[in-house]
């Protein structure tokens, strides 16, 4: 790719970025060029759909996301990396409206299209941290995938988030023996 052509790309994307965590998925094709500075003819170029623009900045998150997965896995006992990454990942959906969007399904498959990446698959790296502190004693027994799913979209549309962190991490443990 010419230099031009790759500094263009480079400014899509990082414009598309701060667009997409501001604004979500509503942000025109038309007015990431705008911004970028560049045609709407270049940004197709480069991204065909406006989904394909999404999909490689929502792949760069989510390889973000997964590899501080990973080091938390390494570096924390099982249950400790369980509830910090997912206290992580509620705050990185917080952050960028765009990436909540993503997590929540809310008109992109982030799980299909990270699982079809190398390095990017997120709903593995979930279900790693969940299985090691089920098995931990950690985190009840019973929880699965689709219940972190539908706990994470809450903590991500509390208008208190430290407060729902709480209230899901105290339902995520496992009873107190009797």
């Amino acid at each position: 790719m010419r230099a031009d052509a790759e500094r263009n790309r480079a400014k899509v994307i990082e414009t598309a970025m701060q667009a997409f965590a501001t604004e979500g998925l509503t942000v025109s094709i038309a007015e990431i060029g705008r911004r970028a500075g560049v045609g709407t003819g270049t940004v197709s170029r480069h991204f065909p759909t406006k989904e394909s623009l999404y999909a490689a900045i929502v792949l760069a998150k989510v390889e973000e996301i997964v590899a501080k997965a990973h080091t938390t896995m390494a570096t924390e006992p099982p249950g400790t990396a369980f509830y910090t990454f997912f206290a992580y990942l509620a705050g990185q959906a917080t952050a960028n409206r765009g990436l909540a969007e993503a997590l929540t399904g809310a008109g992109f498959n982030v799980e299909a299209a990270a699982a079809a990446t190398p390095g990017h698959d997120l709903e593995g790296a979930e279900h790693q941290l969940l299985t090691a502190a089920q098995a931990a004693g950690t985190v009840r027994p019973d929880v699965t995938q689709a219940d972190l799913k539908a706990l994470l979209t809450a903590c991500i549309a509390a208008p208190d988030q430290s407060r729902m962190l709480t209230i899901v991490t105290a339902g995520l443990r496992p009873a107190p023996a009797a």
